[in-house]
């Protein structure tokens, strides 16, 4: 028998809980069977899940399909109508080895009744170099745009002791960077205190395991900043200098209509602070191209931020109707522009990226080794080595060139 396959959608968080899950199937003597960990963000990630469960079929003709994650949460009878599919498990049951154990074809709870989230002990994550860790689960907002929360259910932090003893497990198994993940990480601790202690955190971990070489953030929220945590991006460099923020536009009248609890001038703010703490910081972004109402100008104001924060990696999302949500009940804007506004702001992403890699010629690069000839600088800039080297590892490469978005870098001795 075979062991479960599982095919992950999606953002890092749900990378570290398709980790979890393949335990919890072992746990459960799961054998012959492919689970798919959906994403539902756009509808084009739907799409792709459902594609992706089809192909599973063709290929596994025997074995047991389990669709879960996101997508599943939220439609649960659609996934289960497909004829690929046998079982739909939900998002907290996923986790549980109990779901794996049962027969039942639909087994999906009421997320938004959710009120913790329970710590789930990983020693590593399979085929990567670096290690997702999980300090939160769910959000408190409604962003005009976004359905996530009705997937993720409200914001649950995961105890500091926790968090603290899955780093250390994860260091003595020989993972040199770690990531902090999560749906609203910089809203950690506001479910206990109403105080945001994700800076309290990071400087924890960064004390209490001193061991640890590299520690990441994910996505940042700009108008979550707690004071703590700029001290401490000014003060450890062990907390590596690319911060990458859920800005989704540049136009104060469409974050505003997002339900967004910044404006375009904190962003630009908080990139200024932290280069004032760490000069040598770069920044990477969410940015949505073509949401409702948006106009020439408007999107003209997306296209300045760029500049304007010194953005080096965009993440771009032509944006996507999600129904339920109340932009999608807006005046859309149509489609070709959409895709059209997506490809200004690639390019200029692109722009952006190579004159950073640029500005590396030369410089003597700390590189941790994904596969053997390609690695993350700390700036998460991709460095192609000249030579095998051994993944999990941090070298150093000199660099020599760029190209095709990553820099090319001589292995040294």
């Amino acid at each position: 028998m075979s062991e479960p396959e599982i095919l992950t959608f999606g953002c890092r968080l749900n990378a570290f809980e398709s980790e979890v899950m393949r335990r919890r199937a072992a746990e459960a003597g799961l054998h012959d069977t492919v689970i798919v960990n959906t994403c539902a963000v756009t509808a084009e990630a739907e799409r792709q899940a459902r594609q992706a469960i089809r192909r599973a079929r063709r290929a596994n003709p025997g074995r047991q399909i389990i669709v879960t994650g996101c997508a599943a949460q939220l439609e649960p009878e659609r996934f289960a109508s497909m004829p690929e599919v046998d079982r739909v498990i939900g998002n907290r049951e996923k986790l549980d080895a109990d779901s794996y154990r049962g027969e039942a074809r639909l087994a999906v709870g009421v997320i938004l009744a959710a009120r913790k989230s329970a710590p789930h002990l990983i020693d590593g994550l399979d085929g990567r170099a670096r290690a997702i860790v999980q300090i939160q689960q769910g959000c408190d907002h409604r962003c005009t745009f976004c359905i996530i929360p009705f997937a993720r259910g409200p914001n649950r932090s995961l105890p500091e002791t926790d968090v603290i003893a899955q780093i250390r497990t994860l260091v003595d198994n020989g993972y040199r960077e770690v990531v902090l993940t999560g749906v609203d990480i910089t809203e950690y601790g506001c479910d206990w205190t109403g105080d945001r202690l994700l800076g309290t955190l990071v400087r924890r971990i960064l004390d209490e395991v001193p061991d640890l070489a590299r520690l990441r953030l994910s996505s940042l929220d700009p108008a979550e900043i707690d004071p703590i945590l700029m001290s401490v991006i000014a003060g450890d460099e062990r907390l590596m200098p690319h911060f990458h923020i859920s800005a989704q536009s540049g136009s104060d009248m469409i974050l505003k209509r997002m339900a967004r609890r910044h404006l375009r001038s904190h962003i630009i703010a908080f990139c200024d602070n932290v280069r004032r703490g760490r000069g040598d910081a770069v920044f990477g972004a969410d940015l949505i191209a073509g949401f409702p109402t948006e106009t020439a100008a408007m999107f003209a104001d997306t296209l300045g931020l760029v500049a304007d924060a010194g953005l080096t990696y965009l993440h771009i999302f032509p944006y996507s109707a999600r129904p339920g949500t109340p932009a999608a009940k807006m005046p859309q804007v149509e489609g070709t522009v959409r895709k059209e506004r997506a490809a200004i702001l690639r390019r200029a992403g692109a722009a952006g990226l190579d004159r950073f890699l640029a500005s590396r010629l030369g410089r003597r690069e700390p590189v941790l080794v994904e596969t053997e000839r390609l690695g993350r600088t700390e700036h998460y800039a991709k460095l192609r080595l000249d030579r095998d080297a051994m993944p999990g590892r941090i070298v150093a490469a000199t660099v020599y060139g760029y190209g095709q978005g990553a820099l090319d870098g001589r292995l040294h001795a």
